[in-house]
Order: structure tokens, then C-alpha cells, then sequence
């Protein structure tokens, strides 16, 4: 296979077909893209010769200019069909799964252009723009320069022109470079886009084009080709590197050939059976493929009386007489002469045919060229679609593109290995990440991947989700669908921070703890498994049933509470660093900054777990006393209270005996201000802490102690620790002690540049506290119920974290095969430089938004709002017998139907939240969110985050939140 290359990814824009679906629909449903253009469309004089036919693309003058950093002048001085070869580029690598600036090798560029009047026609000779200018947007040498300079691609790059051969050469040439390691990845294609506007020709006798528009390959009455344009982009590798990579392989390049003419034909523009029959045969040499075992070729097929015959005598020559049957077909009769982009054509019509086992129909064949005396050789036409003609070899197929300078390329496919999945999908819940430089994008990017996710339910989703994570480049405006099948949870949106912000862990403390923490992630996630492994050898005692099976009661026991809480977080914390986020700072509550000075490296594992081991130990021996949560800050409490903690300016906790506890809440219940009793055995960070102190000390002391490696910050000062104090026995003493100066933390922690909190530890008490003052992420939230759903929890907050801008390591995260998905719906804009004397093309408003045409089947009440809402319902899930009330889950709505609602709503209504449906479930909830929404003038982002914090029963930074205790 080394000697092989594979087709992993392709774009196609076509006639009658906007992407490479669309042409595979139009193929097998053998449909002709030709358009045929009315008399009030064209505008020509009366010819009787005249044919008002044409294979043009819809919108070519339009083009997504800000995607590519193209100012408007720059786009419209550029030739249409380099914009368009950059969008394909783009698409095919997003089709093949790789992000160009993250992939570790050179990506070569190989591509035709054609011959266009845009500069005769727009530009001229004049001095209205810099020559300079216009020779980099139009000379037809920059066509690969170009995508290599705008998509940052490093191997070679080079423009090919062997006219209508020069896109089947281009992948020749991609071929090559790939097997004698100059690419690691190539683009090979062309781009021929010569109509801009409806454009038909004038037959003449003996002429190549048909006299009627229709393309008849090998047919009798077969008179002549139809001009078309297209553009093509397929994407190569090395064959053993793609199995070994988990690509999607359309198909198998086994060999190629190129040769030419020379002089051994009547003229420069003659076809040659002779050198086509050479380039034949070469390219089965070069293939190592007997030609008995070719079942198809996709062939040149221009439908001209004098190509045909020779064509098909040249495939008799090159064959011999083994060959076996063979069909032709030619993808002319769907799209026309696609010039330099027919070549391209065929192979994508070729890798789709090998890769879904079906042959499309060649169109308008009734019987045979008699010229070519097929009935003579092993050659039918495909005039039918059918399944791909099965043996017992592995399917093969020829594809011929000949150019009419005598430059004639052949190139042999075999349909991808078959390859087994090595192991099924370890995680259970997927993140689908998706991202778009506009909101308008993103919500075409949501609705184009539900949409292809109904259509194909047999995609493995974590295929789907690998492919997003590893095979798009992050844009700033972000979604995320956390699931683990099709009716998962609600997309999220969030827009990214303009710079990767700066991460900051969050460790909680003592009464963090819930019964059962962590026990679904060791089962989950290897890295946290191994970890608390580790940690129960070294303390000698197994904290993991302390922590999966301990009871309420139990993990109150300081003794090993301190210790479990402890693990939990730090087992936590490499969980998300062997993710690849690593933390730029960090802030621990009480106990959990030990955890901080161990991940900073100011104690190892051993030596951390040895003083929280002795530190639990010695608090354990001192009397009980009790704390209590208080809406106030210090100054409400009064000097004799015991402030044992700092959370926000109107959230304090104070300790003491349950005397001293005792009446404190009974003054501040008198002053009216609310108060809940913590669930603590001791009085952390009180005066009954100091018999325990010496020996705190002791035991710093005994062990090896460094200097932070990464910042973390001190509870004690609620400023950046040094590293004297970090390696200062009396300085941990004194952080048992005195009061948690929490919100002085997160206040010092801000002045990081674009800081999110991630709180790495049971519950979500401290990213409680920092809601409202920064962006706030919880790994194990609690549900309403008192639950954790932790491999979803935590999945979730590993989503929100690239919501924010953060950059996961995802091939750490998980590992699937590469998909064919949807790509970037580009929002694209007219581009064209108007020709001497036309007006230029005013900028396109948006479409007014169509009145509702269902009628609802029972009584509604007279509201326009609800009723629109009902006819989006109505046209997403189908139905058409239900009520204002009635519960859209109920009524067989899932999570991807809703985003699609929400996508329409928004159309019409603005930036709606994307969880509104599953705040407010039926059509008159929504049309009351709606109205509320307009009339508050809410910003989206705020309402989405509001409404999040409600279903996931999220306390924000409230008066009694007491976070961590120590």
C-alpha cells in the first residue's frame, strides 16, 4: 500500500450541484445539469444556429471575502474561479478531516485553470487598478499559489495547464509528490468558471459542440460536447498512512500515466489512438493491474463523432484481447466539457461510485456509435445506474482524460480496503463541537449538521464527533451538543474570547464531598482510575471506597475526608490536564490548595498526601464545633465572631463552639440576615484549631518542599504566593488558621488576562462564588435531585471550556474514525466588477421571512405569535395535530429537532437562546419567552446563561454560599 495513494476528501461544485452531495445526487438520480436558458433570460438576436444551453454554476459571482481575509476590492479584482478554487480547497480538506494549520506535514497544491474573459471584460488594460494587482488575481499561474499563500499550506505548489487534461494531470502530479515524500497531504483539481451570466453558442457544422445542448457519450446520434464549468478539489495521501490514520477512503489511486501526442496525428487539436492507448497501457503497467480486472472506465466522453470511436479503439488496444466485460460512462452527459475541471470530475464521480457500490447511469445513450463497433469489444455503456458489478476481486476502474493539445492522462482506482474497527467506542458521552467566524454561520453549520444526521443514522457518533474535534479549525463563534445518540442534550452557544484566555483551577475543600464522588469517572476515564490508584498506594489505605461507597455520614469524618477530597481533586485535575488543559493559575479553597502546591510542584504526591494525612489526623483529634454560612460580609458580623472565611463581598463564614454558633445565628436571624449551618465536624480555621498547629508545622517540615512551578494563590494573603512562603513550614501552619480569603483570590486572579474558572472538584460551590465576576466552568455539577451524572458533567464542562476559547487536546480526549461531514457554510456576497457602462450590483438585502401557511387542526387562540411558532413546529416534527400546551418532548421532539426550532425562531425573532425549548416546552411557553426576550432587549449570551444556571439547578455567588470549609 505504500506504493498506493488514497482519495480521503473531495469538494465539487458542478452544474446543477453546490456541493459534493448534491453532485452525487444528481448523478445516481441521473439527472443533467445543463441548464437550458428562456428567451427572456438571454439576450440575443434570432439564429436559427443559436442553442441557449450551458452548464453553468449557480451564484458563481458570490464569494465568502471576509473567510479568506479578502478586502471587497481585492475580491472583486480576483478572477471568480480562484475564489471558488479556494472555497473548494477549503471544503475538501474539511471533507478529508484535517485543519490545515494543525497538520504535522507539507500540503502540496496541484491545479488547472481556464481561460476567462474577467479581465477582458471587467478589468481592461487601463490604469483603474495596480498591474501587480490584477496579474495576482487573474494570471492563471496564481491559481495554486493562491490557496497555498491563503490557507497557509507549505509543500509544493503549482499551477497545471495541459488544458482539458489539466486536472487529471494535476493529480498525477499530487500523486507523485506524495510517493516521493515532497506532500505528506496534496489538493489536486481545477477550477473552470467562464459563465457568469446566462450564455448560450452558435452551432456550426463540424463543430465539437451538440447542436441541441445534450452531451451524448458513445451514443448514435452523438454530435457534439456542451461547454461547462465546475470546479474540483480532491484531497491525497500516502494509502497506508490514511488505514493506519483512520481516514475516510473513497477510493484507492493504484497508478497513473501521463504522455503526449507529439506529431503522430493530423493536427495539434486531433485526438491520437495511438498515445492514448500508450497512457492506457502505461498507467495498468505502473498500477499492476491486469486489464481482465477493470470493470468500469469513467472515460474522456465528449460525444463528438470523431472522439468517440477513437477513444474506444484506444481502450480496446490497451486492454487486448483478455479483457473481460467492461462498462463506460461518462460524466459529460450530466455536466458538459468542464474544460480543465473535467478531469477532476470524473475522479469524484469515479471515488463516489467505488465508495457507495452503486454506478451511476450515463445519460441520453439509446445505442451505440456504429463508428465504434463496440459490439466488437468488451466495452457496454453504463446507460443504467446499477449496484457496482461485484467479483471476486477487489473493484477496479479506469478513469482517461485527454487534453486537445495531445496531453492524454490515465489513472487506475480500486475501491478502499476494507479495514475493521479495532475496538468500539470507549467514551459514552460525545462532545459535537461546531464553530463559525458569524452567528449566521454557526447557525447554518447546526441546522447542516442535524440535518445530515437525520439523514444518515447509521454514522457512528463518535466517528462525527471526532471528526468535528480534530478536523475543523476553531472559530470564534462557538456551539456545542453534549450527547450520547441523537436525542442528547441542548446545543450551547458561546462566543470564544478574542485571545485564548487564561485557565485557572479551582479546588474545593472539605464539605465538598458528596457520597459516590468520583466512582462513575473511575469507571470512565483510565487517566482518573490510575490516579486514584496511585494515591490509595501511597496513603496505604483505600480512599476509593471511601470516596465510591462512604456514606453522608462517613465523608464528614475529617480523619479521611481530607484526604479523600483531596484525590478526588487532584485525580480531577490530571484528568483535564491529560486533555490538554493545563492550568495558568490556580486557587484552592482551604484544603484544596494543597492540592494547588502539589500540581505546582511546592510538594510531590507522596509528600502532599503525608500532611494532609497528618493534618486530617490532628483536626480530628480536637473537640467539634460548627459553622455557619452568612449573607453579609465582615464588617455586618461584629468583632467577637470568628471569620473563618472570605467568599464575596456579601458572603462570609464565621466558626466557633456550637455555643458561640448558636447565638450568632440567632443575632443575625434578629438583624434579618439569612444564614445556613455548614456540615462540618470542627471548627475550621478558628481558635479550636490551634492545638493543632505544632504539628501541622511538624510535618511541612519533615518533607521536601519546592518552589511553585505554576502560580497559584495564597488564602492566607489572597494574593500570589512566594516561594518563601510556599517552602515555610509556619506559613501552613498559619493557613489552617486563619481566615480563606476566597474572593481576595478570584480579585488577584482577574488581573490575568481573559481568565476562566474551572473548578476541579466535587460540586460546584466555588465556581458559585466566582459566577457573576468571571466566566465560571463546574466538572461535577449536581442535578436538581442532588445527583451527579459525572462522565456527563464532566464532558459537559470540558465543552464549556472550549466555548470559552480554551484548546483541548482532543485526540487525547477520544479517538474515532474521520467522516464525511457537512462543511463550512460560507456566507457568501456578490463579487463582480461591473463591465464598461452596467450598473454595479447592489448589495443583496436579506429575504423577507414567509407569512405561515399551516393552519392549525384545532381551536388556537387568535395570536400571530403563536401561531408562527406553531407552523415551525409543525414543519420541523411533522405534525399537524396538536395544541398550544401540549409538551413538545411529549410529541416526539428530541434535542436535535429542537435546534432546528430554535435555528428558524431565530430567523425571524433574533438571538434566541438556544435552551429556550427546554426552559419553556411547548408553543405558548415559547411565543411568552419570545416576547419576554424582546422586551427585556436581553443580551443572548446573558438570557443563555441564565437560563442554563435554571435547568441545571445552578446556585450563582448567593449570600449563603459557603463554598469549601477547609
Amino acid at each position: 500500500m505504500s506504493e498506493h495513494v488514497a482519495v480521503i476528501g473531495m469538494s465539487a461544485r458542478f452544474p446543477g450541484a453546490a456541493d459534493l452531495e448534491e453532485f452525487w445526487r444528481l448523478l445516481a438520480g441521473g439527472e443533467e445539469g445543463i441548464r437550458h436558458f428562456t428567451p427572456e433570460e438571454l439576450v440575443v438576436e434570432a439564429d436559427p444556429a443559436f442553442v441557449p444551453a450551458a452548464g453553468v454554476l449557480d451564484h458563481p459571482a458570490e464569494f465568502d471575502a471576509d473567510f479568506f481575509g479578502f478586502t471587497r476590492a481585492e475580491a472583486e479584482l480576483t478572477d471568480p474561479q480562484q475564489r471558488l478554487f479556494l472555497e473548494g480547497s477549503w471544503q475538501a480538506l474539511e471533507d478529508a478531516g484535517y485543519v490545515p494549520s494543525a497538520f504535522p506535514g507539507r500540503i502540496g497544491v496541484f491545479a488547472g485553470a481556464s481561460t476567462t474573459r474577467y479581465r477582458a471584460e471587467r478589468i481592461g488594460d487601463g490604469d483603474r487598478f495596480h498591474p501587480m494587482q490584477v496579474a495576482i488575481g487573474n494570471d492563471l499561474d496564481m491559481l495554486a499559489l493562491q490557496a497555498s499563500y491563503h490557507l497557509d499550506l507549505r509543500g509544493p505548489s503549482m499551477t497545471v495547464q495541459t488544458t482539458c487534461s489539466s486536472s487529471a494531470v494535476a493529480i498525477h502530479l499530487a500523486a507523485q509528490s506524495l510517493l516521493l515524500h515532497e506532500s505528506d497531504l496534496a489538493l489536486a483539481g481545477g477550477a473552470a468558471v467562464r459563465f457568469l451570466e446566462p450564455r448560450g453558442y452558435t452551432y456550426a457544422e463540424g463543430d465539437i459542440s451538440s447542436p441541441d445542448g445534450h452531451c451524448r457519450p458513445f451514443d448514435a446520434e452523438a454530435a457534439g460536447t456542451v461547454a461547462g464549468d465546475g470546479v474540483g478539489v480532491v484531497v491525497l495521501k500516502r494509502l497506508d498512512e490514511a488505514v493506519a490514520d483512520g481516514d475516510h477512503v473513497y477510493a484507492a489511486l493504484l497508478g497513473s500515466a501521463v504522455n503526449n501526442d507529439g506529431r503522430a496525428k493530423v493536427g495539434i487539436t486531433a485526438p491520437s489512438p495511438d498515445g492514448q492507448a500508450a497512457v492506457i497501457a502505461e498507467a495498468l503497467a505502473v498500477a499492476g493491474a491486469d486489464p481482465a480486472t477493470i470493470q468500469y472506465v469513467e472515460a474522456h466522453g465528449t460525444a463528438t463523432r470523431l472522439g468517440d470511436p477513437i477513444e474506444v479503439r484506444a481502450l480496446s488496444t490497451a486492454f487486448g484481447a483478455s479483457a473481460k466485460r467492461c462498462l463506460l460512462g461518462s460524466v459529460k452527459s450530466n455536466i458538459g466539457h468542464a474544460d480543465v475541471a473535467a478531469g477532476v470530475a470524473g475522479v469524484i464521480k469515479l471515488a463516489l461510485a467505488l465508495d457507495r457500490r452503486y454506478l451511476p447511469p450515463t445519460l441520453n445513450y439509446t445505442a451505440p456509435n456504429p463508428e465504434m463497433s463496440l459490439a466488437d469489444t468488451p466495452f457496454r455503456v453504463a446507460a443504467t445506474g446499477t449496484p457496482w458489478p461485484e467479483r471476486d476481486q477487489p473493484s477496479r476502474a479506469g478513469l482517461s482524460s485527454f487534453g486537445i493539445g495531445g496531453t492524454n492522462a490515465h489513472l487506475v482506482f480500486e475501491a478502499a480496503p476494507r479495514t475493521e474497527r479495532a475496538a468500539p467506542p470507549r467514551r459514552g458521552w460525545q462532545v459535537l463541537p461546531l464553530s463559525a467566524r458569524t452567528p449566521a454561520a454557526l447557525d447554518a453549520a447546526t441546522d447542516r449538521l442535524l440535518r445530515h444526521l437525520e439523514e444518515n443514522q447509521e454514522a457512528e457518533l463518535s466517528d462525527v464527533a471526532y471528526t468535528l474535534q480534530v478536523g475543523r479549525t476553531a472559530f470564534r463563534h462557538r456551539r456545542t451538543i453534549v450527547c450520547r445518540d441523537r436525542t442528547g442534550a441542548p446545543a450551547v452557544t458561546g462566543t470564544a474570547k478574542s485571545t485564548e484566555p487564561r485557565v485557572v483551577f479551582l479546588f474545593p475543600g472539605q464539605s465538598s464531598q458528596y457520597p459516590g464522588m468520583g466512582a462513575e469517572l473511575y469507571r470512565a476515564e483510565p487517566v482518573f482510575r490510575s490516579t486514584m490508584d496511585e494515591c490509595a498506594d501511597l496513603l496505604g489505605w483505600d480512599v476509593r471506597e471511601a470516596a465510591f461507597t462512604g456514606s453522608a455520614e462517613s465523608l464528614r469524618r475529617t480523619e479521611h475526608t481530607q484526604a479523600t477530597v483531596f484525590c478526588v481533586d487532584y485525580a480531577l485535575a490530571r484528568l483535564l490536564m491529560s486533555w490538554g488543559i493545563q492550568p495558568d493559575a490556580m486557587l484552592g479553597h482551604s484544603l484544596g490548595e494543597y492540592v494547588a502546591a502539589c500540581l505546582s510542584g511546592v510538594f510531590s504526591l507522596p509528600d502532599a498526601l503525608a500532611v494532609v494525612s497528618a493534618r486530617s489526623r490532628l483536626m480530628a483529634d480536637l473537640p467539634a464545633g460548627r459553622m455557619l454560612a452568612v449573607a453579609a460580609g465582615p464588617e455586618a458580623l461584629g468583632g467577637e465572631l470568628n471569620l473563618a472565611a472570605l467568599n464575596g463581598p456579601e458572603s462570609t463564614v464565621i466558626s466557633g463552639t456550637a455555643e458561640e454558633i448558636e447565638q450568632a445565628r440567632e443575632k443575625l436571624a434578629a438583624d434579618g440576615i439569612a444564614v445556613r449551618e455548614l456540615r462540618t465536624s470542627h471548627a475550621f480555621h478558628s481558635a479550636m484549631m490551634d492545638p493543632a498547629l505544632p504539628g501541622i508545622r511538624e510535618a511541612v517540615g519533615a518533607v521536601t518542599r519546592g518552589a511553585p512551578r505554576i502560580p497559584f494563590l495564597s488564602n492566607v494573603t489572597g494574593d500570589w504566593i512566594t516561594a518563601d512562603q510556599a517552602a515555610d513550614p509556619d506559613y501552613w501552619a498559619r493557613h489552617t488558621r486563619a481566615p480563606v480569603r476566597f474572593a481576595d483570590g478570584v480579585t488577584t486572579a482577574l488581573g490575568l488576562s481573559d481568565a476562566v474558572f474551572v473548578e476541579a472538584g466535587p460540586g460546584n460551590a466555588l465556581s458559585g462564588l466566582v459566577h457573576g465576576r468571571a466566566d465560571a466552568v463546574t466538572l461535577l455539577r449536581r442535578s436538581k435531585n442532588g445527583a451527579v451524572e459525572e462522565a456527563r458533567s464532566v464532558t459537559e464542562g470540558l465543552a464549556a471550556l472550549w466555548r470559552h476559547g480554551v484548546s483541548v487536546d482532543w485526540t487525547a480526549f477520544g479517538h474515532g474514525r474521520r467522516v464525511s461531514l457537512p462543511t463550512y457554510p460560507f456566507q457568501r456576497e456578490h463579487h463582480l466588477l461591473p463591465k464598461p457602462g452596467e450598473a454595479p450590483h447592489p448589495v443583496a438585502e436579506a429575504e423577507p421571512v414567509p407569512e405561515p401557511a399551516w393552519e392549525p387542526g384545532r381551536a388556537w387562540p387568535e395570536d400571530a405569535l403563536v401561531r408562527e411558532v406553531a407552523e415551525v413546529w409543525h414543519e420541523v416534527i411533522g405534525i399537524d395535530d396538536f395544541g398550544p400546551d401540549d409538551d413538545f418532548f411529549e410529541l416526539g421532539g428530541n434535542s436535535l429537532s429542537a435546534i432546528q426550532i430554535v435555528s428558524r425562531l431565530r430567523q425571524r425573532y433574533g438571538q434566541l437562546p438556544m435552551s429556550v425549548i427546554f426552559e419553556a416546552p411547548t408553543v405558548a411557553e415559547v411565543a411568552v419567552a419570545i416576547r419576554a426576550h424582546q422586551a427585556a432587549g436581553v443580551d443572548p449570551a446573558t438570557l443563555e446563561a441564565l437560563l442554563g444556571e435554571v435547568e441545571s439547578g445552578v446556585e450563582s455567588s448567593t449570600a449563603t454560599s459557603g463554598g469549601s470549609h477547609d
